[in-house]
């Protein structure tokens, strides 16, 4: 997984927006990306309903967020939809980015092993460079501690 002070790779992503979204585009501002494994499952769902809610502060402050999984745009619709969220969410059906991120790694559950998005977190300063990264997230409170981080910067 990408660490602080390495370089953001570069990538474009069709969003739930309806644009797509490339990185560099984005440079000159604080871009956050959420990596989360599926629409629509309680923690993924609490997780987007966070930054959701504290999407108006991060804008205020000039800061994009998105987050991303290898769900379709079709998913990502009806997920925003059913929980009413407003950050834009980037599909990344063919896993590229969450590759080049570290995020898509082995995981093990009910004593399976599969391969699945670890919930991890990137905060991205002005130049492009990862200023801080939150590996395995812990839900509750993190989009707050994202915001935190942004706002000192």
């Amino acid at each position: 997984m990408l660490e602080a002070n390495s370089p953001a790779p570069e990538f474009t992503l069709p969003s739930s927006s309806g644009a797509d979204i490339t990185l560099s585009a984005l440079q000159g501002a604080p871009v956050v990306l959420f990596f989360y494994p599926r629409d629509n499952t309680s923690g993924c769902t609490k997780e987007s309903q966070q930054f959701s809610q504290l999407l108006p502060e991060f804008e205020a402050i000039g800061a994009h967020v998105f987050g991303i999984s290898k769900d379709s745009l079709s998913s990502h619709d009806k997920f925003i939809t059913k929980q009413e969220l407003t950050v834009p969410l980037l599909s990344d059906e063919l896993g590229d980015v969450c590759e080049r991120f570290g995020v898509w790694a082995e995981k093990k559950m009910y004593g399976k092993t599969f391969m699945g998005i670890v919930r991890a977190t990137f905060l991205i300063d002005a130049s492009g460079q990862i200023a801080r990264a939150w590996p395995k997230v812990k839900v509750d409170g993190h989009a707050a501690e994202v915001l935190e981080a942004v706002k000192a910067l």
